[in-house]
């Protein structure tokens, strides 16, 4: 039995330890044993999900001959965009430099989690001397379904924003998201026929709760248990990925399991995960790494074609999940490069 080490061991919710505890499960299903600490001496191989500060495990693992595989999302850039204090921004900068170091310095293959992930950090640091592959992120599709409890609204069209945080440099998500709202309540309420409201489910600052004054319903959610993910994702009509360059979005993932359509821009992987009638891409109409103003109405016009056929759009979401979201094909995928010779 092959003992493999996931690290960093961590603690609490998002993304990072529900990959964790997701794989984790799906490896011990598979016949493989998860070491509890680094330092456990039957460790013949690592996963490195990300970075971490405790480098002088991982020097230790790689002088005891531990194949270490790095998964890498993209990198922190917002802090550049928006000036938001010197200890962010040095935060910032430094766990890029961790997560760099780590790829070029330690890991003997990378796995990044989308061919957009790939390409930038090829872009600003060059590539890395060692093999690497891309794995799409993924979730249990008999837990993300269609089929399943939900309160999807009939008198409006409920268009959802589901982010981890919308906050901290984070906000023009939600400022697109109200102009998008806006734009379909005031300029295309007769081709849908009812009014689009808005939920919006993350971490938003009570000033920026209190802010907007609009005439559409607006509900803002707050953090939610991620076992009522799938729930409020059949709630909606219509997710718009509010994530300008995200590397591989798990929200995205999660809403076309459960037969959610996506609305987005084309930046970051939007165009790798979402494809046919899975939901629209536009072009962003500016520089997305500026966070130039984008183009709301072409947005807005994709959005019409997507909640005026909802039956189309949201079995080709599921048909997409299926044909390229399945856990066991993310295993599959890691396993490769962890096994590899």
């Amino acid at each position: 039995m092959k003992t493999i080490a996931l690290l960093p061991h961590v603690h609490g919710v998002g993304g990072m330890v529900s990959f964790r505890h997701r794989f984790a499960a799906a490896l011990q299903r598979r016949g493989y044993r998860v070491a509890a600490s680094p330092d456990d001496a039957a460790i013949e191989v690592a996963l490195i999900i990300g970075g971490t500060r405790h480098l002088a495990d991982l020097w230790r693992l790689k002088r005891r001959g531990v194949r270490l595989v790095q998964r890498l999302d993209g990198m922190n850039w917002i802090h550049r965009v928006h000036r938001i204090g010197l200890k962010h921004y040095l935060r910032s900068e430094y766990g890029n430099l961790i997560l760099n170091f780590i790829r070029t310095r330690l890991a003997d293959h990378i796995v990044y989690q989308s061919a957009f992930s790939r390409d930038w950090w090829q872009r600003v640091y060059g590539p890395a001397s060692v093999p690497h592959s891309v794995v799409h992120n993924a979730v249990p599709l008999d837990e993300y379904t269609p089929q399943g409890v939900h309160q999807r609204p009939t008198e409006v069209y409920r268009l959802l924003v589901v982010e981890g945080s919308l906050a901290g440099g984070y906000e023009s998500g939600l400022e697109t998201a109200i102009q998008l709202a806006a734009l379909l309540n005031e300029r295309h309420r007769p081709a849908l026929g009812k009014p689009v409201e808005l939920f919006v489910l993350g971490r938003v600052s009570e000033a920026l709760k209190s802010a907007p004054q609009v005439d559409f319903p607006l509900i803002f959610g707050g953090l939610v248990p991620g076992e009522r993910i799938p729930e409020m994702d059949r709630s909606a009509h219509v997710l718009y990925a509010a994530d300008v360059n995200g590397a591989c979005p798990n929200a995205v993932i999660e809403a076309l399991a459960c037969g959610l359509p996506i609305l987005a821009f084309d930046t970051g992987a939007l165009p790798e995960l979402v494809v046919g009638d899975a939901g629209r891409i536009v072009p962003y109409g500016g520089n997305p790494w500026k966070l130039a103003p984008p183009d709301v109405p072409a947005l807005a016009a994709a959005a019409v074609e997507i909640l005026t056929d909802q039956p189309r759009f949201r079995l080709a979401a599921r048909t997409r999940a299926e044909a390229a979201f399945s856990l066991q094909a993310m295993v599959d995928g890691y396993l490769a490069a962890l096994e590899a010779a």
